[in-house]
């Protein structure tokens, strides 16, 4: 017998299913009931619903909800600082049982090697993992990257299963003006599945960024910019990450009415507010509470979601669905208590038996020899260029301050909470490195480093001492990548991260673990930052508006070129 011939079978009642799920409730996203029935399973379909079934297995859920599985529609799984194995055995259990990846991250550092060791390993995990493939590689110009990806080196994975299309494509002058290079991308994809990524953008340059055939958005920040692009036909993909965090500005659009046009994404999300938190289902909580319709946020993390990637098998309780079930203790507070992917109950025993693959991009760190004199800057008349850091955002700005010297050199001002930054290119391409001053760190001593540095992820470091920048980069280099924190020339908290300089080789609960004495380091140089690592590995990110450091040196995002500070 066919295993189709087996799910007709126990759909009808025939036959016992493989798994039953009896005394629970299911929550019907169709008509936004609660449904007392059984819910039965055969392979990775529910065959079931709306009557009594016979399983080989019976599971009581007494007292519980079922909901579909949770979609997240826009993250980088490398901001876990976990390989897609462990990310899997870390987000599955909150209920999270497909997510739309773009590995950006790692294809800026190794480029096609990374496409493929993410396309690998979605093949072993338990939860789907589907890929969009990297559309801005090179993310920009003004900075030195460890890759180029153009359109001939992406076409050979568009047919593989797991792709579903082209990545956010944050290029969106490049969209509006024609750039060439962003225009064989745009025209390779036509009929498939396109991201967008067009922060502010509005009028008639987003028609015609729309007009390029881009139907989804994870960047508008308010309910205007958001409300705007439905009504020209995007989907927005509500976010809530460490960083950007746009889920109360746009709590208005939960609505019943809306809840075809939006979706839940995390962008990006540590180990940290995932443990202490949750992931998605930290998102339909808070929304809730907040006072969303409860109707739409489940929609929204599950149906909606779907339809917006094409993903037509999943994104409802009911017969012929992919059976991604969540069994949860109430809607309000959604807990996950039991959780099947594919048909699969969700167990550390489901976990080990995946396959492993082969870590990538171990010798990635390729770093020129750095003392405390590269750090020096000349001093110069009237005032200096200064990146102001906002707490919470990825946005900088152009600040304008008179720094202190000592003898030629300009110096830091802690009491101004003025420090050195600087960018310092570890692909091995070229060696450069420029030096700026940043404001709104905290830190009264000592530096803190990073690998992970968008979208380029070259060395970034902020510091109040030019000898523990250069005790900081050089660790950096020892370790293979990650954070460092030193103070007084010592090394007092470091993670390492080989994989690409982005993500470490350890189990989640090791990270996790690591990062509470990381982040209490920085704390102890005075950091004011809630997430100092992830505000300083945003730095560079050529995001508008306003002033961004690099490896060549200071850019001015608004007219995006580099300038004299």
């Amino acid at each position: 017998m066919s295993e189709l011939e087996r799910m007709i079978d126990a759909g009808t009642g025939r036959t016992p299913a493989d798994i039953v799920l009896k005394g629970g409730r299911f929550y019907d996203l169709v008509t936004g009931d609660l449904v007392a029935s059984d819910i039965a399973i055969t392979g990775d379909r529910i065959v079931g619903t709306y009557g009594d079934y016979k399983g080989a297995v019976e599971i009581d859920i007494t007292g519980r909800i079922v909901v579909p599985g949770f979609i997240d529609t826009h993250l980088h799984i490398e901001s876990s600082l976990v390989t897609p194995h462990e990310f899997d055995r870390c987000v599955l259990p909150y209920g999270v049982t497909t997510v739309i990846c773009d590995p950006h991250e790692i294809a800026n550092v190794l480029g096609t090697e990374g496409l493929q060791f993410f396309l690998d390993s979605a093949a072993e995990t338990i939860m789907d993992i589907r890929v969009q493939l990297s559309s801005c590689v090179p993310a920009t110009h003004l900075e030195t990257a460890g890759a180029d990806l153009p359109i001939e080196r992406l076409l050979p994975f568009r047919k593989h299963p797991k792709v579903i299309g082209l990545a956010e494509f944050m290029n969106f002058p490049g969209v509006i003006h024609k750039d060439p290079i962003a225009m064989a991308k745009l025209e390779a994809f036509q009929g498939g599945h396109i991201d967008g990524h067009a922060p502010l953008l509005s009028g008639y340059g987003l028609n015609g960024y729309i007009s390029a055939g881009i139907r989804t958005e994870h960047e508008a920040t308010s309910a205007e910019e958001a409300m705007e692009k439905i009504r020209k036909g995007m989907h927005i993909l509500i976010r809530e990450g460490s960083v950007s965090k746009d889920l109360k500005a746009l709590t208005p659009l939960f609505t019943e009415r809306l809840s075809p046009f939006i979706a839940l994404c995390t962008d990006d999300r540590n180990p940290l507010d995932i443990a202490e938190q949750g992931h998605l289902d930290y998102l339909i909580r808070t929304a809730i509470a907040d006072g969303a319709d409860i109707l739409a946020v489940y929609r929204a993390a599950s149906i909606s979601a779907a339809r917006a990637f094409g993903l037509m098998d999943r994104g409802l309780v009911a017969p012929g669905r992919r059976a991604d079930l969540v069994v949860i203790d109430s809607l309000e507070n959604c807990k996950a208590d039991m959780v099947f992917s594919g048909g699969r109950k969700v167990t550390e025993a489901l976990f080990a038996s995946r396959k492993p693959v082969a870590p990538v991009g171990t010798d990635s760190v390729r770093a020129p020899e750095i003392t405390a004199a590269d750090f020096a800057v000349p001093a110069r008349q009237g005032e200096s260029s200064v990146l102001g850091v906002i707490p919470g955002k990825i946005i900088t700005e152009h600040r304008r301050h008179r720094l202190p010297s000592r003898g030629n050199q300009a110096s830091v001002d802690l009491e101004n909470d003025i420090l050195k930054v600087s960018v310092i290119e570890r692909h091995g391409k070229n060696g450069n490195r420029a030096v700026g001053f940043v404001q709104g760190f905290g830190l009264k001593k000592g530096a803190i480093a990073s690998t992970v540095g968008h979208d380029s992820h070259n060395i970034c470091v902020v510091g109040a001492d030019d000898e523990d920048m250069a005790v900081a980069v050089r660790r950096l280099s020892e370790i293979r990548g990650g954070f460092v924190v030193v103070e007084g020339g010592k090394v007092t908290g470091e993670i390492a991260l080989p994989v690409a300089g982005l993500m470490s080789l350890e189990p989640y609960e090791s990270v996790r673990d690591t990062l509470h004495h990381l982040r209490e380091a920085a704390y102890a140089l005075g950091s004011t930052l809630q997430e100092p690592f992830l505000q300083l590995a945003f730095l560079p990110l050529p995001v508008i508006p306003h002033l961004k450091i690099s490896d060549k040196g200071l850019v001015d995002v608004d007219k995006f070129e580099l300038i004299d500070g």
